[in-house]
């Protein structure tokens, strides 16, 4: 498989790591939009929102448990959860992941 963030957890690619444990990675952006710009993955390959089952959704829950103590770590409380499902949402890579956002440049239009 060829996918970037499978290659991102295998550590085949380097990345400014903020979060990791058995499930998931928590990693800054590298082209962010805001000066908090974090994506939150799960480990096992879930290509997308469109994939998710009563078999994989436990993950999701759990990102979702984690994603407050990742945001209260890099120091933010107040913050936007964004996922891109499909080409045509914007999703570049292949693999599900939450954008975390945060700062003063976040405005209503950056979603």
């Amino acid at each position: 498989m060829d996918c970037l963030f499978c290659k991102l957890i295998a550590g085949e690619i380097p990345s400014t790591k903020i979060y990791e444990d058995e499930k998931i990675l928590c990693f800054k952006d590298i082209a962010p939009q805001t000066d908090v710009h974090l994506l939150v993955t799960p480990k096992e390959h879930i290509c997308c929102a469109n994939a998710i089952t009563s078999e994989n959704s436990g993950i999701v829950a759990y990102i979702f448990e984690k994603i407050p103590e990742i945001a209260k770590s890099v120091g933010v409380t107040d913050y936007r959860i964004i996922n891109n499902c499909g080409e045509g949402a914007g999703q570049t890579v292949k693999h599900l992941h939450f954008h975390i956002l945060s700062g003063p440049n976040l405005n209503e239009k950056l979603v």
